[in-house]
């Protein structure tokens, strides 16, 4: 059994080199928040409430920057009430397609209705980003504004819903590191009892993607230059991060059975190398044209 495997999702949280013995121990659904709880709160999970809250924090903070990039709060909310829906479904599907074998039955067959209960946790992100992006371009066309200067809006709420929703995998006792003896470690309790000190992934992207947001607003956007350059710093930035963090988590999504020296190849981390490098050289590109605000389609 894997590390990952052997955490359930009740187990005491940890951080020993930081608050010594003190634990965490509230549960994955707000039933677990206190005794005689009404029932209902067992079937909220925590995982579905900070996925909301950062999409409503990030569709807040995305309209009221709408004015900067030339467009008004309704192409926000068309972009994102359109793109939420289907960029959860995305972020779904990108999962199952990488781990397919965890919704098998005995039989070999396909359990569907494993597939649909998303409330277990199982959303890669990267399939909501490329799902959400390909929504937002068809609604751009449709609603006729500038899809690149929508993007550049929307890339900071979903840095912010990024931020906030992995605190969802910190409830659900996922996306944690390998074993480390860091200060900041995070320590996590097995089934049989075995206390394990890991890296805390979930927060070194968490505040990654709360300084990206700083970075994008504070700077690349009071300096823009053209139509979708906070889009590339994005990919840049994020891509960064992720190929980093990916390389210490404990569970990874595989390019199926591909291998590089050796050593099976995490998904997450090649797509993340590819996003750094186009990022990177269409900013230089870019960068090296006369800069003028022209409007992008």
């Amino acid at each position: 059994m894997s590390l990952k495997d052997s955490i359930p999702s009740s187990s005491p949280i940890a951080f020993p080199g930081l608050f010594g013995e003190r634990q965490f121990t509230a549960g994955p659904t707000l039933g677990d928040l206190w005794a005689n709880s009404p029932a209902f709160l067992a079937r909220i999970h925590w995982y579905g409430v900070f996925i909301a809250l950062g999409l409503l924090l990030g569709l807040w903070f995305c309209t009221r920057q709408s004015k900067r990039f030339g467009l008004t709060e309704d192409n926000v909310m068309d972009t994102v009430l359109w793109g939420m829906p289907l960029g959860i479904v995305g972020a779904r599907l990108y999962y199952i397609i990488f781990y397919l074998d965890l919704y098998r039955n005995a039989d070999g067959s396909l359990s569907f209705a494993r597939m649909l209960r998303i409330w277990d946790g199982g959303l890669a992100i990267y399939g909501g980003v490329i799902v959400g992006f390909l929504t937002a371009y068809f609604v751009s066309r449709v609603k006729k504004f500038s899809y690149l200067s929508m993007m550049d809006d929307i890339v900071m709420g979903m840095l912010i819903g990024q931020a906030v929703g992995r605190w969802g995998n910190f409830m659900n006792r996922e996306v944690f590191g390998r074993v480390t003896d860091l200060p900041w470690r995070m320590r996590l309790w097995a089934y049989d009892g075995t206390a394990w000190d890991v890296h805390p992934t979930f927060l070194y992207e968490s505040l990654w993607n709360l300084a990206g947001l700083l970075l994008i607003w504070l700077v690349v956007t009071k300096r823009r230059r053209f139509p979708g350059e906070n889009l590339l710093c994005y990919f840049l930035w994020y891509g960064l991060g992720r190929f980093w963090i990916e390389g210490i988590r404990e569970d990874q999504l595989y390019l199926f059975n591909a291998t590089l020296f050796g050593q099976r190849v995490p998904v997450s981390q090649a797509l993340s190398a590819v996003l750094v490098v186009v990022s990177a050289v269409l900013l230089v590109v870019r960068l090296r044209k006369k800069p003028q605000m022209e409007k992008a389609s």
